[in-house]
């Protein structure tokens, strides 16, 4: 395995701590957790026998008069270090709830890890409440182990907080459905709401980098284990740069040499579209009556996992108010609330300095001790909504999401290059050559550097002028604004298109281009980065054309038949500065975040061969759009 992988790896895989105890680099800090904390490990019997690995913090002043609540995180990438003696170098979401004091809890989720049981990805929901008696899910795993403790671990005050990141926001989310009545409140963080739609899919199409995070999420051996069994399995990828390598792996059922024994790539290859096999995958179904309040936390850059925080907010928005749903989004990349590195910086660009501490000191832990040591009766003062304009670089609060007082507006795609609220003659086009075999690269670094996760976390800001004079890529500018529009909320794709051949991808992004004079800022770290003239990509998205009327039932194009493709790009808060121009790109590949589509039309792209994969023409018309939503 190429150990210079291990730090982006384990970003990806929320598995940071394992790194840190491994290189023995977090003595200090294991050190404090030591003095404050005792450590206890339990196997915790679920309904169905099986028995989960816990390990539990309790305060060494934890006493009759001093009692504590429970904040417990419950995760499939391991709840190391194993053994009461050895202690984690840091408890909680943040420092500050470390400081603040909680009886914290780590759970090994069923089959993963320390904990018996058989593993599922994303674990299907048991709807059928009277089945949940005898058959066990992560709401019933959940309501188990706080009824457990509850019982047997002393000093507590009866309330039961949940949080996790990423994977283990998916699992913080599911315990709180059907909560145990002692779960007061629940922050998921960058939580997977949808496989079909996140990490591994956008829209249908698959996110090709996730290849070498397979073996992660394969089976684990046949029983409970302390040792990180995946990294026989890992990927070779060699010294090739991650452009090559992937291009070189040549059509994805070449992929099945790597990952011949991985349960999970099996599945993927045998459900292609959106089946049974993902809906009951999809958790947003469930988030009705949620009792436990709820803050939602999630990234603006994050590459991951925003649909999840922002669809699961929208969803308990309407279906459970009475979990006072409170959402908070970032300028972050994966986790990056989690960790404050003072100045604040993703890519090339700087929002500010402790924006990480900001977050954890002024609203992550006021909704914990809220909820968990004060009144709990929801009067938190917070706001219910605290976003980061990109743009601006500064933080706003708003009652509602999108804000009441928002409006559309459209934008049209003229043949002459203008983004225009104007449309052209309908008849008129602009036009391009997609090629799979010279797809369009997703981030520049990809054609210089060996296969790293690192360009998963950085291209969501990143500067698009290394492809904007490519003939496949068309890009609309607007003039230089004469003042600041701020967008806020989904942004709509109304595409109208033709191709030459029978299925093509679509790609579009919505860009801030920076005028000629802007000046660098003080923390860049590349001497190379100039921010004049600067093409920030703020949000883009693409759909896999075959899925452009159900993610069900994918249709071929009738070639050269003028056809619409709509589809939404995911929430932005960025105001586009007086001086500065929008952009829209379009493009039809986007290698290898997305796999390349072999534009002809297979029954399925994860076993289509070298041949099916061919040149197509494909047109653009100028009464194509993109409608954003404008705050005033």
């Amino acid at each position: 395995m190429n150990h210079r992988l291990w730090p982006s790896i384990l970003a990806l895989a929320g598995l940071i701590e394992f790194l840190l105890v491994g290189l023995g680099a977090s003595a200090q800090a294991t050190d404090a957790v030591r003095e404050r904390y005792q450590k206890i490990e339990y196997r915790i019997p679920m309904r169905d026998g099986v028995s989960l690995y816990t390990a539990v913090y309790l305060p060494h002043d934890a006493s009759p008069t001093k009692r504590y609540p429970f904040l417990m995180q419950r995760t499939c990438f391991g709840s190391m270090p194993y053994g009461s003696d050895r202690y984690k170098a840091a408890l909680g979401p943040s420092p500050t709830l470390q400081a603040d004091g909680y009886i914290f809890v780590y759970q090994d989720v069923r089959g993963r890890w320390a904990s018996e049981g058989r593993w599922t990805n994303m674990t299907p929901i048991v709807s059928d409440r009277k089945k949940a008696v005898t058959v066990a899910d992560e709401s019933t795993d959940t309501y188990d182990t706080i009824d457990w403790l509850l019982k047997h671990v002393r000093f507590h005050n009866g309330r039961v907080g949940l949080w996790g990141m990423s994977y283990a926001g998916f699992y913080a989310m599911a315990g709180s459905i059907n909560a145990h009545p002692a779960l007061k409140a629940t922050s998921p963080q960058a939580p997977i709401a949808d496989f079909f739609r996140e990490d591994i899919h956008h829209n249908g199409a698959f996110t090709q980098l996730a290849l070498l995070a397979y073996p992660l999420f394969g089976d684990r051996p046949s029983g409970p284990t302390t040792k990180p069994w995946f990294i026989d399995d890992w990927i070779q990828t060699g010294k090739q740069t991650e452009f090559a390598w992937h291009l070189g792996l040549g059509p994805l059922a070449n992929a099945q040499r790597y990952l011949p024994n991985n349960t999970f790539w099996q599945q993927t290859v045998a459900h292609p579209n959106y089946d049974a096999f993902w809906r009951e995958r999809n958790i947003l179904p469930h988030l009705k009556n949620i009792k436990p309040a709820v803050l939602v936390v999630g990234g603006w850059f994050d590459a991951e996992n925003l649909y999840g925080p922002l669809s699961i907010y929208k969803t308990l928005k309407q279906h459970s108010p009475g979990a006072r749903p409170m959402l908070v989004m970032g300028p972050f990349g994966h986790r990056g609330w989690s960790e404050e590195t003072g100045h604040t910086l993703h890519n090339d660009l700087y929002f500010g300095d402790s924006l990480a501490t900001y977050y954890q000191r002024n609203l992550e832990a006021p909704f914990f001790h809220h909820y968990l040591k004060g009144a709990g009766d929801g009067k938190t003062g917070l706001p219910k909504i605290c976003l980061f304009d990109t743009g601006l670089k500064t933080w706003r609060t708003f009652s509602n999401w999108p804000a009441s007082s928002a409006h559309t507006q459209r934008w049209y795609l003229n043949p002459n290059g203008q983004l225009s609220k104007q449309a052209d003659d309908p008849s008129s086009f602009q036009e391009y050559i997609s090629d799979p075999a010279q797809p369009v690269p997703f981030i520049e670094t990809t054609l210089t550097t060996e296969p790293d996760f690192s360009t998963l976390f950085n291209y969501m800001s990143a500067d698009q002028r290394f492809v904007s004079k490519r003939a496949d890529v068309l890009s609309f500018q607007t003039d230089i604004l004469s003042g600041n529009k701020t967008v806020g909320g989904a942004i709509t794709v109304r595409l109208k298109v033709s191709t030459t051949g029978a299925d093509a991808d679509f790609v579009v992004k919505l860009i801030d281009v920076y005028p000629p004079d802007e000046p660098n800022h003080p923390y860049i770290t590349d001497p190379q980065t100039q921010l004049a003239n600067y093409q920030q990509l703020v949000r883009a998205d693409v759909l896999r054309g075959r899925f452009r009327k159900s993610f069900q039932k994918p249709e071929p194009f009738i070639p050269n038949q003028i056809t619409e493709v709509t589809f939404q790009l995911q929430d932005v808060l960025h105001t586009f500065k007086k001086g500065h121009r929008m952009m829209v790109q379009v493009q039809s590949s986007w290698f290898p975040l997305i796999d390349r589509n072999p534009q002809t039309f297979v029954s399925t792209i994860y076993k289509a061969s070298e041949a099916d994969f061919k040149s197509a023409r494909h047109r653009v018309y100028s009464d194509s759009a993109i409608e954003m939503t404008i705050l005033p």
